[in-house]
């Protein structure tokens, strides 16, 4: 039996959805689909159907335990931080939104369920409108790194036009988009990626130059480049190629990096180091949309998934090396 929202114009909704879920922790192969109650919108909330929704490596450590956001787990656990889709019922006290608007979304521990679902009741302080020029794919895939590369370029490194900033991993999933975000403020973008293919596509992002950053001349490199120092580093990896990078940095500059990101880099005398989570709110969800029409933000989609294999999409999380972010594909005229 179908049911409908208060209101006239609203769609009928289904009882139930699909959503890929996990009965246990463990391996990819624990996410399953399964056949769901369909949320309610609370007061504060909207129902987003969903279209698309992003994968991230912190999912697969959810999946696995070793991430536990949402304290002692609830099975089926429905996984999955971020995605966008369309408004199809909200709350009473929802003001921002109406029906049929495309918005995006982020929360990392939604009391309702993750995003790997056909529909998901969220906060609305934690939706803003998908940007014109992005589609429902892009949006989805690119919610939660968005902010983050937004934050850390402008937030927490305050980049300013004419300065030297590196993103270390550049060719990731926060690392294409803070590309472009460094290069709107008019800065000189230095990126480091591995391989030919990443390389190029780091360069067509805008970055000015791209290092490899193993290899043996990756330092030498780094300080013809940048014969002053670094103003500012956006760190999206750890490990020792990183800490060379951050010597660097000349005294007075600063270093942000999301955390999670491991081994988390080593403080030093004389600059500032910062480690940050993404903030989902309205004023963070604008300033994104503005941010995201003036750079006309490119979206890198490694590869789409279908909702009902949600499991391989993890299992290619797991080989690593993947240019932007992987998605699920959740409706199929996406």
């Amino acid at each position: 039996m179908a049911r409908t929202s208060a209101k006239a114009r609203a769609p009928v909704l289904p009882d139930t959805m699909n959503a890929a879920a996990i009965d246990r922790f463990g391996p990819p192969e624990v996410l399953t689909l399964h056949t769901l109650p369909v949320p309610d919108a609370g007061s504060r909330e909207v129902l987003i159907e969903m279209h698309a929704a992003g994968v991230g490596v912190w999912d697969a450590e959810v999946r696995d335990g070793s991430w536990r956001p949402y304290g002692r787990a609830r099975f089926p656990l429905v996984i999955g931080t971020d995605g966008a889709g369309v408004v199809v019922a909200k709350g009473s006290s929802v003001r921002r939104f109406n029906l049929g608007d495309r918005v995006w979304a982020y929360h990392y521990a939604n009391p309702k369920g993750g995003f790997y679902a056909e529909y998901v009741a969220v906060d609305a302080a934690r939706v803003g409108h998908v940007p014109v020029l992005l589609d429902l794919l892009q949006a989805g895939a690119g919610a939660v790194t968005s902010l983050t590369a937004l934050q850390g370029i402008d937030g927490h490194l305050n980049v300013k036009r004419g300065e030297t900033v590196l993103v270390f991993g550049a060719s990731g999933a926060v690392g294409t988009l803070a590309v472009q975000f460094a290069k709107l403020r008019n800065a000189r973008v230095l990126g480091t990626a591995s391989g030919r293919q990443a390389t190029r596509l780091v360069q067509a992002l805008g970055a000015d130059a791209v290092i490899e950053a193993r290899s043996v001349n990756a330092i030498e490199e780094l300080r013809e480049l940048a014969p002053g120092g670094l103003d500012a580093v956006l760190a999206l990896a750890g490990g020792e190629a990183l800490e060379r990078m951050i010597d660097c940095v000349k005294t007075g500059g600063r270093v942000a990096y999301p955390n999670g990101v491991e081994p988390e880099p080593r403080r030093r005398d004389g600059i500032r180091m910062q480690a940050y989570d993404a903030e989902a709110s309205p004023g963070q969800f604008t300033r994104l949309g503005r941010a995201a029409a003036e750079a006309r933000l490119r979206v890198v989609v490694a590869a789409a998934y279908p909702l009902a294999q949600a499991a391989r999409a993890h299992e290619r999380l797991a080989r690593g090396h993947i240019l932007g972010r992987i998605a699920l594909r959740i409706r199929r005229h996406v």
